[in-house]
């Protein structure tokens, strides 16, 4: 039998055993409506508060945020959607697009236009935040649990704040979109670095499908309720990325009700936890690196038992990546429990060590092997990990060393489906 893996742009087959293999997938959720009538009903009939025009007047300036080019965002569809409601009462030349990258780099100019289409990057400003420009960010006082609040100066100066995202479960905030879409998107490095610190990270509800209670989205939710957010607009994907379902309104009753409808989406029980799990980023454009396929890794921890094997199938064709600190960090100690010490030890956070903190809590209870086109063995050797260019013999290998009885189970879409074994 075969599995199809998403991986890059293309995909990879993988021959599994079906007697011994268990295969998750998201449950298949056509698409019944048209995105356009979607999108457009959810500006026009949103969850909560009135419809976007409703909240905009002539003459004022309009900031919307959008995810960066490593979230699958229907920008190319969400952005002109909101243009469209616009149109007549603001001037394009008063709207500008903030790419709420984090800490991550900017998109390029190639990148911006797949991302939202020539139509947008031609007639509407865009600008790629930057945490780490001081110059281009407001402070906004502490909010949440004494975090340090500085964000995107345009965002605090427009007079309407929109923000765009998509909703799915996240491996540490629970949830993403909604909130997500000011902080840490829009937020300077320094606030960042608090939302990430090795307590809120370490902490046991900081993991998918968890929002309340949630010490990283308690805070993300708190600065976006203190700093202001005029319309909030999300929409769920299926394992197509296609739109099935569109969210708009006030931001905490949108983001619930997405989170409601997401859950059901993504969210899968198993029985119990497997010796081997083989699990992806979901392919492009979330498999660009190996930063972001800490989430696929995250995803088949889950259910892997303690002493198992995950392996993980990520493209990486933008490396590591080489901008940021990530790997910086995980070539800092000498092994995943070393790193772990060393970042509960640190007093001060450090760009990207909560990626390392996760990936190192995973690899200290299993054995992770990657299969990618990018990173060589030496590369991947730095970030304790071993590499195989052959996923089905590996499987093969960790089950036959796992045992008489040895399970193994595949995620094809990777964090697309997060599984989990009831309680």
């Amino acid at each position: 039998m075969r599995v199809r893996l998403a991986y890059g742009e293309t995909g990879l087959d993988l021959a599994i055993d079906p007697a011994v293999t268990t295969v998750v997938t998201p449950v298949h959720h056509p698409v019944t409506e048209p995105a356009d009538v979607l999108l457009r009903r959810a500006l026009r009939e949103p969850v909560a508060g009135p419809p976007l025009r409703e909240r905009v007047r002539p003459g004022q300036t309009v900031a919307i945020s959008a995810c960066d080019g490593t979230r699958p965002q229907p920008r190319e569809l969400m952005i002109p959607a909101i243009l469209a409601e616009l149109d007549g009462v603001v001037r394009l030349e008063d709207v500008v697009i903030l790419v709420a990258t984090g800490t991550h780099r900017g998109n390029s100019d190639a990148e911006l236009r797949a991302m939202f289409g020539d139509e947008v990057v031609d007639t509407v400003r865009i600008v790629n935040h930057d945490a780490r420009d001081r110059a281009s960010l407001t402070w906004l006082g502490r909010h949440g649990d004494d975090v340090p609040v500085w964000l995107n100066s345009e965002w605090v100066a427009a007079d309407v704040r929109i923000t765009t995202g998509f909703v799915e479960p996240h491996f540490f905030a629970g949830f993403s979109g909604g909130p997500k879409l000011v902080a840490p998107g829009l937020a300077a490095l320094e606030t960042v670095l608090v939302l990430h610190d090795a307590r809120r990270i370490g902490h046991r509800n900081a993991t998918w499908g968890i929002t309340d209670g949630n010490p990283v989205h308690d805070d993300v939710r708190a600065i976006a309720a203190a700093t202001g957010v005029t319309f909030a607009f999300d929409v769920i994907l299926n394992r197509d990325k296609a739109v099935i379902g569109a969210f708009g309104g006030d931001l905490p009753a949108m983001h619930a009700a997405a989170t409601r409808a997401a859950r059901d989406v993504a969210m899968r029980p198993v029985p119990s936890p497997f010796d081997v799990v083989v699990t992806t980023n979901s392919g492009y454009p979330l498999d660009q690196n190996l930063y972001q396929a800490v989430k696929g890794m995250s995803a088949a921890h889950r259910i892997t038992r303690p002493g198992g094997t995950i392996v993980c199938a990520a493209e990486c064709r933008d490396g590591f990546p080489d901008h940021g600190s990530y790997r910086e960090v995980l070539a800092s100690a000498s092994s995943p429990a070393a790193l772990l010490a060393e970042i509960s030890a640190r007093e001060v956070t450090v760009p990207d060590q909560w990626q390392v903190q996760i990936q190192a809590k995973i690899q200290n209870d299993c054995r992770v092997v990657v299969h990618t086109d990018f990173l060589s063995e030496a590369d991947l050797a730095t970030a304790h990990l071993t590499r195989t260019t052959d996923i089905a013999a590996t499987v093969a290998e960790a089950l036959d060393r796992a045992g008489p009885g040895a399970r193994a189970c595949v995620l094809p879409e990777g964090p697309l489906t997060i599984p989990y074994v009831p309680a």
